[in-house]
């Protein structure tokens, strides 16, 4: 498995990561480390979880499973040195700390009970899960209307978590500092924030991206080329629309959609018609769907690395069998044609 740079961070990770967010709701611990073992053996050794984690759905009882799954593992297995390992901090909101913002002490109390959870005494990647002021992210766009009272508060906030995540740097608990469900203005604000007061440095975004969502092909494109700020792509697979086993509408028995029938606002009356597009297109090309949705990440004019969930060890092979495929010209060039018929299917 290729390793490439995370940006400035100074971490090096494979070109795929292994997402874990099912683990504790759809996959027991014992499927859990049957996938942390198939990625280590294939070289995915760039993992990612949330201290919300798992979903499918959120709920208060399950809150840290995953990284209590996660920290089982490396308590059984050994070798936590082998393993990049992002983590993320809950943004505002009802499930992990009621209404409570990140801030320098919520910062804090998450990443020691990451630590715990995990088992570790380091976390690689530190990620703001979502910001404080909101996004236009979580299918939230079709609404999307920033009115800030305060944006001096914003900044003050800002500044006041990068300084607490400069002394967990120097303490060693994280190494780098990361982005989730950002917007353009929010990551240049960062970065200048952090060049201001010589603080850490937000080394990468992770925003939903893939065939049918692909918000981050404008403006956060050139933000991330110019500022070295690698895109974190969740849901390459667009929770599984790509793969086809939904179309016709259908809700296969033990499937996401079985516990979240909409996919969090992504079945909508567009959504089937353009699947259906790219699935004949990969059948065209002889290509695996998956294999197909998951290369085109990795094509990007940007530095982007797919995150990979599967509920079954087969999916998840497969998964990382498109670590081998590089798509041609001729593929691409369908791909764009598709883009613009359904540009936004949800």
């Amino acid at each position: 498995m290729k390793q490439v740079a995370l940006g400035r961070s100074g971490l090096m990770v494979s070109e795929l990561c292994l997402g874990t967010m099912t683990w504790g709701t759809q996959n027991t611990e014992a499927e859990a480390f049957a996938q942390m073992d198939m990625a280590t053996e294939r070289g995915v050794t760039f993992w990612d979880t949330a201290e919300m984690y798992p979903t499918n759905p959120v709920s208060a009882e399950t809150v840290g499973g995953t990284e209590t799954i996660i920290g089982n593992w490396f308590a059984a297995r050994g070798g936590r040195e082998r393993v990049v390992l992002a983590t993320k901090i809950t943004g505002k909101g009802k499930t992990v700390r009621a209404d409570q913002p990140i801030s320098a002490a919520t910062l804090r109390t998450a990443v020691e009970g990451s630590l715990r959870r995990l088992q570790t005494d380091y976390i690689d990647l530190y990620q703001l899960h979502w910001p404080n002021r909101g996004s236009y992210h979580f299918r939230q766009m079709w609404r999307y209307a920033p009115r800030f009272d305060d944006p001096a508060a914003i900044r003050d906030n800002m500044a006041e978590v990068l300084r607490a995540a400069g002394d967990l740097v120097a303490e060693g608990k994280i190494r780098a500092l990361g982005l989730s469900n950002e917007s353009v203005w929010g990551a240049a604000e960062w970065l200048r924030l952090a060049g201001m007061e010589n603080l850490p440095r937000m080394a990468s975004v992770q925003n939903e991206y893939s065939l049918l969502c692909r918000q981050f092909d404008t403006d956060w494109a050139e933000l991330s080329v110019l500022e070295d700020m690698p895109l974190l792509a969740y849901s390459p697979l667009a929770t599984g629309l790509l793969s086809g086993k939904y179309a016709g509408d259908v809700v296969p028995e033990g499937t996401r959609r079985e516990r979240t029938p909409d996919l969090g606002g992504r079945v909508t009356a567009q959504v089937f018609p353009a699947v259906s597009a790219y699935l004949g297109l990969a059948r065209d090309h002889g290509l695996d769907p998956c294999q197909m949705a998951i290369a085109f990440t990795r094509q990007r004019p940007f530095a982007c690395i797919p995150i990979i969930g599967a509920t079954t060890l087969a999916q998840l092979e497969s998964n990382i069998g498109a670590a081998d495929l590089t798509l041609s010209d001729e593929v691409l060039a369908d791909i764009d044609a598709l883009h613009r018929l359904y540009p936004a299917p949800y």
